[in-house]
């Protein structure tokens, strides 16, 4: 695991293979996983979702939730100019730790491991406009409609620093209750609100 957590800044033996070897584990745990959850959805719905899926921001925003940060071995220069925040330097981190999770217990716990860290954003997914995310499309919604923007709250935050999660709620004028959503970032629960808003609409099932 240390191998993992070493950016090529602090030495000649570091992470880019394990990030090699992660990214591909990464992306057929993703694939499988959507080709088992929407049975009818075509090639490019499937390639969009996974691209979501799998993008560095997600995986950064991963990271960061687990404060992957914290443990990076970096080089001096990296550490000087805040590498350890740097979206790039985290989800290649986090790519590496799944192909070091691989190497040292096998393909079946580095997908457990891929579809807990994943389980929140796969909650946001829907074959309706999969270029857009779920708040957008929230927030599309009621714009045509003239309604007032959702106002999403965090209500809770439970867990270890490195292992955390975000409980949130979503208001809108519309329903009567508020959607909750919950994840490893703030911006995630609220996009799992945003889904959960979505669907008690009637304006989205969630499987389509």
């Amino acid at each position: 695991m240390v191998l993992a957590l070493t950016h090529r800044s602090f030495a000649g033996r570091n992470n880019e293979r394990l990030e090699f070897l992660g990214d591909a584990i990464l992306n057929f745990v993703a694939g499988e996983a959507l080709f088992d959850r929407f049975p009818l959805a075509r090639e490019g719905q499937l390639s969009r979702l996974r691209a979501r899926l799998v993008k560095g921001e997600t995986l950064a925003v991963l990271a960061r939730g687990f404060e992957l940060g914290e443990y990076l071995r970096l080089g001096s220069g990296e550490l000087k100019s805040g590498g350890f925040r740097r979206e790039s330097i985290l989800a290649d981190a986090l790519e590496a730790l799944i192909g070091a999770i691989y190497l040292d217990a096998g393909m079946d716990a580095a997908r457990d491991r891929v579809l807990a860290w994943l389980a929140s954003e796969f909650e946001t997914l829907t074959l309706v406009d999969t270029n857009k995310d779920p708040k957008t499309r929230l927030q599309e919604f009621l714009q045509s409609r003239a309604c007032d923007l959702p106002r999403y709250e965090v209500v809770d935050i439970q867990g270890e620093p490195h292992c955390r999660t975000f409980f949130v709620e979503c208001e809108i004028a519309l329903l009567n209750e508020k959607s909750r959503g919950q994840g490893v970032s703030r911006r995630i629960a609220e996009q799992v609100a945003a889904a959960a808003a979505l669907i008690a609409l009637g304006v989205e099932n969630g499987h389509d």
